[in-house]
């Protein structure tokens, strides 16, 4: 039997998940959750900026909100989120139904910590991906899933 190039996409992505996970745990069990959280928080402010100009320079994309629509609904696809986008000229709606990472703390029993880091780490997440495709771009974070919504509602605008 042979390895296909889907294995080889499945094992990196679950090798991402689990590596963000593991490193995580660890840290809270050194330095508690609290600081853990922390250090997340800094992590994710420098890995979006890593992956938004992967995609711009993949996608062949400046800066601008259609460029931040095309750009990041690659990113959520490609991290198995589901989700419905709508957009106008300056404003960028995602709805969330399922977040994975989410799915993930409820799986290995710790939902009572999801909304905890949902709302640092996506608050942080996001705002940096905005911030990556515009000076003038700003970021909402509406509703939440792990904050009891029964979705996520992340909202992008052009300032006037």
């Amino acid at each position: 039997m042979q390895l296909t190039e889907q294995d080889k996409t499945e094992y990196y992505y679950r090798s991402y998940i689990k590596a963000d996970g593991l490193w995580f745990v660890k840290a809270e069990e050194c330095f508690g959750f609290e600081k853990a959280l922390d250090l997340d928080r800094q992590v994710w402010e420098v890995l979006p900026k890593i992956q938004a100009r992967f995609f711009q320079s993949k996608l062949k994309h400046g800066r601008g909100i259609d460029a931040l629509c095309t750009c990041l609904t690659a990113k959520l696809e490609w991290d198995h989120f589901q989700f419905q986008v709508s957009k106008t000229h300056n404003l960028l709606k995602i709805s969330i139904q399922a977040c994975p990472w989410h799915q993930i703390m409820v799986k290995s029993g710790r939902e009572t910590l999801s909304g905890k880091v949902g709302a640092v780490i996506c608050s942080t997440e996001y705002a940096v991906w905005a911030a990556e495709f515009g000076d003038d771009l700003d970021f909402r974070l509406r509703k939440r899933i792990c904050g009891g919504q029964k979705q996520c509602h992340l909202e992008f605008s052009k300032a006037d």
